[in-house]
């Protein structure tokens, strides 16, 4: 042992021992949770600009992938889309995955840079909401660049010397990767407001002043690379417009919704087994603010909090909310207990606490590892990715490579989910009806995209929609919920006039129109939805485990969809018989023996579905299952588990409502209908549909009746009828409360109206 080594504590020592053993667990946990199959909607229309532009040698300035955004102006980055182009010529979709692992652990890397074990402890928790937003998208370059201008920055903070010069050329490759450029921006007036709040403590006045003077050059010249690119000044406003959440897109795109928090959810993400590793971070803040705020360190709390902020208002923040947590609360926290650990007296006893916690730490990584490898975290949740490397599992492959070979006539609709890989796979001889960069369409084509899934083949809506684009196929996704749910009339297409299928597997489905010119091409390649083999190409006994069951729970989804329950439930059978704790295939058994009238099977099934992954669509079935049997007290618990899950619960709240009304607790009804109308999304309550407030109203009518207060209970029937005037039942319920406040004249009108509705909606 040298000299210098000598004189360090026993504890410090220790500590450095821990630290070094918890990041070599760190950086394998990161590895292990980025190696993950290539799923995301976004890389596909990155690569097909990257070949694009290797193709033509430059790069577009209008789009260049779609038939309905032909002419719209080009400004997103087009340096990922190269570099995944690259990657995919040199090694195909095993290097891409390999590059998500890397992006992962490079990441983590960075936090651990200057870190302790209490760092690399937090670094630990992060690494799911990382390895999340690692998988190959463009985001990549903006979780690793971020991770690196807060290590350098904080670095800074704490001692004033770190290589800032590297700011600049970190951005000027940032603002040819991703828009997520302004994160970095942000991250720099943090830095200001972090020494301006230093400040305050005259004694550390003086070195804030030196760290601001050494450091604003290098910030302007940060600043100034952002004009390094194709179009200027405009890509910061780009940027700009995209990291700002509430926009049009948190209302539409999951990832850019608020990030809900309640009772139900803390709880369910304190699981050992699934941590939401998310509301872990956040008690961690919760934690770390107190203290910084005791320990004098304002800067680092308002950095906290405002951290925080960011993560609750949109969910695709989260990863960089916990990138901030790992540096500065690890900073914090740090600090906090070496000097909690010298007023111990007993150095044994803060050795055996410390060594306790990492042993725990350990032990909790290798169990999320296990699942990780055994792809029990992917199968036991609806993921779409598996461990490993290579295509996840929901791309149309076999539609695509269809669609191809058969040279199905152009144009293409497909959905917004699988746009990228559309212009990918199948461009550029098709172009796309929409892909996920979302702002060239616009919100009424993303909207239309969304309705047209909804809407029957043979309406005049996909008529017009046909004849606008000269649309002559369909391609869209079926697997999971996405035959359950996103496109519930799979069996009307398949029985369409207008559409006929020609493909379809366990994840996908082509049709084509029904034209003068493809008749021939219907008359050879026409399927039967009805006998059509599902899975496709059944899997053979040495299938690799995660694939053979990603089929079978596919093909059950789709069967069910399609009304051949006998076979669905054959095909959960043989998923269960290789993974038993799907959530997804518990649910689908659920459904199928509820439409068998097994009412006892199914809530038995829909019990261990919500049991094994809390989903708001399983509980929101079960509540109706619940309403079906009588079961009231069941049912409003039911509502309340949904409610608490889902982003916008103003269909949930309103049948909590009437659920509260059977049950006599009119009051509790009324709390609820509030609540409906105040989580009812901005887009619905904009779009002119007032068919949600009329129940609302009516609701409020009914429960005011019941307190007795006939007034109000008129005043809110009125409003029904005002917005539902076609509703027999609305005008005669009105009637009657005119006759219990004695206007008779009122309820005779009200009648008359009904009458008249009644006679207006009888069919000749």
């Amino acid at each position: 042992m040298s000299s210098n080594t000598a004189t360090i504590p026993s504890t410090t020592l220790l500590d450095r021992r821990l630290f070094a053993i918890l990041c070599l667990v760190a950086l394998a946990y990161a590895l292990l949770a980025g190696l993950r199959t290539v799923t995301d909607w976004d890389l596909g229309w990155q690569m097909a600009t990257g070949r694009w532009i290797v193709q033509h040698h430059r790069i577009p300035s209008t789009d260049v992938l779609s038939y309905t955004a032909q002419g719209k102006p080009w400004e997103y980055p087009v340096a990922s889309g190269l570099i995944f182009y690259l990657v995919y010529l040199a090694g195909n979709y095993t290097l891409l995955s390999v590059l998500g692992a890397a992006a992962c652990v490079s990441t983590v890397a960075l936090l651990l840079r200057r870190g302790s074990w209490v760092t690399a402890a937090l670094a630990i928790l992060a690494i799911p909401r990382i390895a999340l937003r690692s998988t190959p998208r463009a985001e990549i370059f903006t979780v690793v660049l971020f991770a690196a201008f807060l290590s350098l920055l904080w670095q800074q903070y704490e001692t004033g010397r770190a290589r800032l010069w590297l700011l600049p050329l970190m951005m000027m490759a940032w603002v040819n990767l991703h828009l997520g450029l302004t994160a970095g921006l942000g991250l720099i007036a943090g830095y200001i407001l972090l020494e301006c709040l230093e400040m305050i403590w005259p004694n550390r006045r003086r070195a804030a002043i030196d760290h601001l003077r050494r450091a604003w050059p290098w910030f302007l010249a940060t600043f100034c690379a952002i004009l390094i690119n194709p179009w200027g000044w405009r890509m910061f406003s780009t940027s700009l417009h995209l990291m700002t959440p509430m926009t049009a897109r948190s209302q539409r795109i999951l990832e850019w919704a608020p990030t809900k928090l309640n009772w139900t959810i803390f709880v369910s993400g304190l699981s050992l087994r699934s941590p939401n590793t998310f509301v872990v971070l956040l008690l961690v803040v919760a934690i770390a603010v107190p203290v910084a705020l005791i320990r004098r360190q304002l800067g680092a709390a308002v950095w906290l909090c405002g951290a925080a902020f960011v993560g609750i208002r949109s969910q695709r923040l989260q990863v960089l909310f916990s990138i901030v947590v790992v540096i500065v609360a690890g900073s914090v926290l740090t600090s906090a207990l070496a000097s909690l650990q010298r007023k111990i007296e007993d150095a044994r006893l803060a050795s055996i606490l410390s060594t306790g916690a990492c042993c725990f730490i350990v032990l909790l990584v290798c169990i999320w590892s296990g699942d990780l490898v055994t792809n029990r975290a992917y199968m036991g949740r609806t993921d779409l990715a598996s461990f490993g490397t290579g295509l996840g599992w929901w791309f149309p492959e076999g539609a695509a490579a269809f669609i191809d070979r058969e040279n199905i006539p152009r144009q293409i609709f497909n959905s917004y989910s699988e746009g990228g890989y559309f212009t990918w796979r199948l461009g550029p001889k098709y172009l796309d009806y929409i892909d996920g960069r979302g702002d060239p369409f616009g919100v009424e084509l993303f909207d239309r995209n969304g309705t047209l899934h909804l809407t029957p083949p043979d309406s005049p809506e996909w008529q017009r929609e046909a004849e606008r684009y000269d649309i002559n196929a369909i391609m869209l996704p079926l697997g999971r919920y996405n035959a359950l749910q996103f496109f519930p009339l799979l069996p009307q297409f398949c029985t369409s006039k207008t559409w006929r299928p020609v493909y379809l597997d366990e994840v996908s489905v082509v049709f084509v129109r029904r034209r003068p010119e493809t008749e021939s091409l219907l008359q050879r390649l026409q399927i039967d939805c009805a006998t059509a083999p599902l899975p496709e190409a059944a899997p053979s006994p040495g299938e690799n485990r995660s694939k053979a069951f990603n089929q079978w729970a596919n093909a059950a989804a789709v069967l069910h969809a399609l009304g051949r329950n006998r076979e669905a439930f054959s095909a959960t059978t043989s998923a269960l018989a290789i993974f038993g704790d799907s959530a997804f295939v518990h649910f689908l058994r659920g459904n199928l023996f509820e439409e068998a009238g097994n009412l006892r099977d199914a809530e038995q099934q829909y019990l261990l579905a919500a049991g094994l992954e809390g989903n708001a669509a399983t509980w929101s079935t079960l509540a109706a299952l619940y309403h079906r049997e009588g079961k009231l007290t069941s049912e409003i618990d039911a509502l309340e588990h949904a409610i608490d899950l889902l982003p916008n619960p103003d269909s949930e709240l309103l049948s909590l409502g009437y659920a509260d009304l059977d049950a006599h607790r009119p009051r509790e009804a009324l709390d609820a209908f509030e609540r409906a109308i105040a989580s009812q999304p901005a887009q619905v309550a904009m779009s002119g549909d007032k068919s949600f407030v009329a129940n609302v109203a009516h609701g409020r009518a009914l429960a005011w009746s019941s307190l007795g207060n006939l007034q109000r209970a008129i005043s809110f029937q009125e409003e029904t009828v005002r917005l539902a005037p076609d509703r027999f039942d609305d005008w005669i319920y009105l009637a009657n409360l005119y006759d219990q406040a004695g206007r008779s004249d009122d309820a005779r009108k009200a009648r008359e109206h009904a009458t008249a509705n009644q006679l207006l909606n009888v069919k000749p």
